[in-house]
């Protein structure tokens, strides 16, 4: 598959870049993508979520009442669960939510992330650019002259692009990330996947 790479002023250059089948253009497997997908956003849970139950929640031990005789159930501390302002049952406490995946489960879901935007034409090569310092109009002008500012947007670029980083941290809907940082979510979860001339073949590289 062949794409055109356009400048940053919207118009088309006499560039063009072939885009490597094996990563582009393999049939979608949706079961890896789901396994990927879960596994990267269970490493975004902190996991430090916690609970007082009854042995560490503070309040007095006393028994509130008699054993027998009222008429209703036992009760013993106030502590107790079913109390108000009491314990809680069963609540979570800190744990770690990440899971081991396999790489080429890993490999072949991006691969067929990649090739879903690939078969609905939601790929974009552009001319490699930079800022000098951060710009956040010079960065909104370059999705206008694209016709990418209503979609979600996700932009590659390589390391050197630092200041493209810091100029889209106040854009909504956009999304800059390094060529190495890649991961199924942000495909899937773009509308539209932007992608520097120079960061394709980090990217073909590093999915080989």
């Amino acid at each position: 598959m062949e794409l055109k790479v356009y400048k940053i002023d919207g118009s088309e250059s006499t560039k063009t870049v072939k885009l490597n089948e094996e990563i582009f253009n393999v049939e979608p497997n949706d079961h890896a993508i789901w396994l990927d997908v879960k596994q990267y956003l269970a490493n975004q849970r902190q996991g430090t979520h916690d609970t007082l139950e009854k042995s560490t929640i503070s309040g007095s031990t006393r028994k509130l009442k008699r054993q027998k005789g009222t008429g209703g159930a036992r009760a013993g501390s106030i502590k107790s669960p079913t109390i108000r302002g009491g314990a809680t049952a069963f609540g979570p406490h800190p744990r770690d939510y990440s899971f081991k995946l396999n790489k080429k489960i890993k490999k072949l879901a991006r691969f067929s992330a990649l090739s879903y935007k690939a078969k609905e034409g939601k790929i974009t090569v552009v001319e490699d650019f930079a800022f000098d310092a951060p710009k956040t109009k010079a960065y909104i002008q370059i999705l206008k002259n694209l016709n990418l500012t209503d979609p979600k947007t996700l932009v590659l670029v390589n390391d050197t692009n630092n200041n493209v980083y810091i100029s889209s941290r106040n854009v909504k809907r956009t999304k800059v990330i390094r060529t190495q940082d890649v991961n199924t979510y942000d495909v899937l979860n773009a509308s539209n996947l932007i992608i520097c001339e120079n960061s394709l073949p980090i990217l073909e590289a590093m999915l080989r």
